[in-house]
């Protein structure tokens, strides 16, 4: 059963997480999807609601936790060490201006993070450097996101970002599948 653990106080919530003790490496998930940013500036919440779409359309292999990471940064460290596949979901600094999703990998991921588009881009790195200095890095590692139209303070997506949603929802259950754990939509289970 799923475990619910509430961080709103400190920028993120969790939307879904199988229960695990604190760093027991043979615990952890072997993948985790993490949507992150700030969903009180607009599009920079981008990664956020895509997560909350996945969980609401889709249940998930029990290797698998989709997270709300919200701004968390370094704290997000417990919730990551361990997984052997990062899937995170943001909104990113170039690209997909045009009205369409990106998948970044390899270097892409790297050079995503270096050129910060908000500060939670900071902790993201922060944990991976982290992970990889002390010989526990992530295997891999894969974002899913588009260029914001818009970081005005609001809790809703702008016109133009609201649709790229389910684009980037289907490009994340499609990862997934690509790893492995291909979700099940919640509609077609009886």
């Amino acid at each position: 059963m799923s475990a619910a653990v509430d961080f709103s106080d400190k920028g993120g919530s969790l939307i879904r997480r199988e229960a695990m003790p604190d760093f027991d490496l043979s615990a952890s998930p072997r993948i985790t999807v993490l949507g992150v940013g700030n969903v009180l500036l607009t599009d920079e919440g981008f990664g956020v609601r895509v997560a909350e779409r996945l969980d609401a359309m889709y249940d998930f292999p029990g290797d698998v936790q989709v997270l709300d990471g919200g701004t968390l940064g370094m704290e997000l460290l417990r919730f990551v060490t361990g997984t052997e596949k990062l899937l995170i979901l943001d909104a990113l600094k170039e690209g997909g201006a045009d009205g369409t999703c990106r998948r970044l990998a390899g270097d892409e991921v790297k050079a995503h993070f270096r050129e910060r588009l908000s500060a939670h881009e900071i902790g993201v790195q922060d944990v991976l450097t982290f992970l990889e200095v002390t010989g526990k890095p992530v295997g891999e590692v894969v974002v899913i996101g588009a260029a914001p139209k818009s970081l005005e303070a609001g809790l809703s997506l702008s016109p133009g970002m609201a649709p790229l949603v389910a684009e980037a929802a289907a490009m994340a259950a499609g990862e997934l599948a690509r790893w492995g754990a291909e979700p099940k939509r919640k509609d077609d289970m009886q």
